[in-house]
């Protein structure tokens, strides 16, 4: 008997995929390879996208997987990306300039000096995006400045995501996620924003029409059909910027936080409210369109585990990384909570940062359980923030990525936030999430939140422990230490 699957392609920034969902969330098939920017011939310091590798990227793993779905009809085909990249193109959808990268820094000077365009607070204000180089914005600025002739000759601006579709259908369109990344939305009234786009003198018309996560944008041509090989006609549903996805993946209800922990953490949570008015007075902070139209993913972020691989490579540098890790957890857990008075203040992105309290008889152990520690006021004091800027009140906390694996980690942050703490085992949020939306779109489920039911999430409780009260006690010590 044939069976259904949804077909995602997910272009991260270091590996393109494709994997295969059944309408339980299970991955049937999956395939991946590496992908990677380019230097820009204009400046080798500069990064940029080649679409074609990226649809060829696409295509050697489309025709890995589809040996395997022999018994499977695709049902439907989503695209997820990294958010803000794109270009300008013709009415034929031909790149006028390369795709920036967000890696690039040619947009640096452009940030600094945006003022001359618009009021940076206000900018927030209205868009919710924080002041990050990466910004659609600044790409568009920096094009307008550099290259003035392309606007004129210009039909639209496409997402990356969006240059996909459009190679996979023909159409053009603006995947709402994707704009909420762009710092030129007014977030509130979910449209790009008239005000915005005059200070830089862009017409709204550049951008197709805005389709929310489950719309069809149209269906699979014979010719990216060949490429793919998939048959022809499969609906493409839009989906959008990853992060929105693995939000909505990871199991999220509304005003349940969940931190992705990585070289950075990213704390979000999905909310119908957002204050954008005090987003300007806290560094790191952000807020983008949920998956679900009429609902807010505000965020806040800070260096995490790069502090933990500074530490590593400072005091077990002869040691391969893995087991590295295993002897700092080991060595961590012989100290007593408040790492013998060692303090380190994490607030990175200021000229405080540092240590204070070290001793004669501080050894590496102390750094690294003194720096879980911080790490873990970090957060108490950014979930304190994001309470504030979108008015609720947490009951527990969902944690994914690569720094939930660290049990010690894990534990110190329960007992520090004093709250229940459910580490997701489930690693592809992200590819889930966009299924849960395709699977809707393509008219199997009645809504997303009805294809997130069908999967089945499995976590790892860590609840405060005996060493609450005292890291309860040390508290003040910290987040008097951390700039509000």
């Amino acid at each position: 008997m044939t069976q259904d699957v949804i077909l995602v392609l997910d272009c991260g920034a270091t590996n393109v995929r494709v994997i295969a969902i059944d309408p339980q969330g299970n991955v049937i098939a999956k395939e991946s390879t590496l992908n990677t920017s380019e230097p820009d011939k204009a400046n080798p310091h500069w990064h940029i996208w080649s679409l074609d590798a990226i649809l060829e990227r696409l295509a050697s793993c489309c025709r890995v997987i589809i040996p395997e779905l022999s018994g499977y009809k695709i049902r439907a085909v989503t695209v997820t990306t990294f958010g803000v990249d794109g270009t300008l193109v013709n009415a034929k959808g031909d790149l006028l300039y390369p795709i920036i990268s967000w890696k690039c820094p040619r947009t640096i000077p452009i940030v600094e000096n945006i003022t001359h365009y618009f009021p940076a607070e206000k900018l927030q204000t209205i868009s919710g995006v924080g002041q990050f180089n990466f910004n659609t914005l600044y790409k568009l600025i920096w094009l307008k400045e550099n290259y003035p002739t392309l606007l004129n000759q210009a039909h639209a601006w496409l997402f990356i995501s969006s240059l996909i579709n459009h190679r996979l259908t023909d159409v053009m369109s603006t995947d709402r996620t994707m704009a909420g990344t762009s710092q030129l939305l007014n977030i509130h009234h979910d449209q790009f924003s008239e005000e915005i786009l005059d200070a830089i003198s862009i017409s709204a018309r550049l951008f197709p029409e805005l389709v929310s996560a489950g719309e069809q944008i149209g269906n699979l041509t014979s010719k990216a059909a060949r490429k793919l090989n998939l048959p022809s006609g499969i609906p493409v549903i839009s989906s959008g910027h990853d992060t929105q996805f693995a939000l909505f993946g990871s199991g999220a209800d509304l005003h349940q936080p969940v931190l992705s922990s990585g070289t950075w953490e990213i704390l979000m949570v999905r909310t119908p409210y957002v204050n954008t008015h005090i987003l300007p007075y806290y560094t790191g902070s952000t807020c983008e369109l949920d998956a679900r139209k009429g609902f807010f993913n505000p965020g806040l972020q800070w260096l995490a585990s790069g502090v933990l691989e500074w530490i590593r490579r400072l005091f077990w540098q002869d040691i391969p990384p893995s087991e590295a890790y295993r002897q700092m957890i080991h060595e961590a857990l012989s100290v007593p909570p408040g790492s013998n008075n060692l303090r380190m203040n994490c607030h990175l992105l200021t000229s405080r940062a540092g240590w204070r309290g070290t001793t004669l008889n501080t050894e590496r152990r102390h750094f690294y359980r003194a720096a879980l520690e911080a790490l873990g006021y970090q957060l108490k004091q950014n979930l304190s923030l994001l309470e504030k800027i979108s008015g609720f009140h947490s009951k527990e906390l969902v944690l994914v990525g690569g720094g939930s694996r660290n049990h010690l980690w894990n534990q110190i942050k329960a007992d520090i936030i004093n709250m229940p703490i459910k580490v997701l085992n489930e690693a592809e949020t992200t590819v889930l999430g966009a299924s849960f939306f395709a699977w809707f779109g393509a008219g199997y489920y009645e809504s997303s939140e009805k294809a997130r039911e069908q999967f089945s999430y499995h976590y790892e409780l860590h609840i405060p422990g005996e060493h609450q009260k005292t890291y309860d006690s040390l508290a003040q010590d910290f987040i008097k230490e951390i700039p509000l």
